[in-house]
């Protein structure tokens, strides 16, 4: 499942900024469901990692380095938090990489499919 980014609209992944307290796997999840609506079972070590330059609002970039952690969707809610400020797509694996522009994620997402 993809989601839309807000400013460009390219085709990503959820992803958010690590949370005070609370482990990254499940901030993870969190943002997957404020971004797509989803909710499930989260894996606990990351699939993967990939360098990442984020915008900010003030005009500045901030580098990081995004975990990608895997997603057993058991729900989309009809309605969510940024529900109308993203498009979503589920696609199988090898779909997605037609959509997915970062080499990094479009990795990730190869070297997951394969294992699957």
């Amino acid at each position: 499942m993809l989601v839309t980014s807000r400013g460009t609209r390219r085709w990503i992944i959820p992803k958010g900024w690590p949370k005070p307290g609370l482990p990254p796997h499940d901030t993870a999840a969190m943002e997957a469901f404020e971004e797509a609506g989803v909710i499930g079972k989260v894996s606990k070590r990351p699939i993967g990692s990939y360098p990442y330059e984020k915008l900010l609002e003030k005009g500045g970039k901030a580098s990081c380095r995004v975990q990608v952690f895997a997603l057993r969707v058991t729900r989309q809610h009809k309605r969510w938090p940024e529900k109308k400020e993203r498009q979503t797509g589920w696609y199988a694996a090898t779909e997605a990489l037609r959509f997915v522009r970062e080499p990094h994620l479009r990795r990730i997402i190869r070297k997951f499919a394969n294992r699957r």
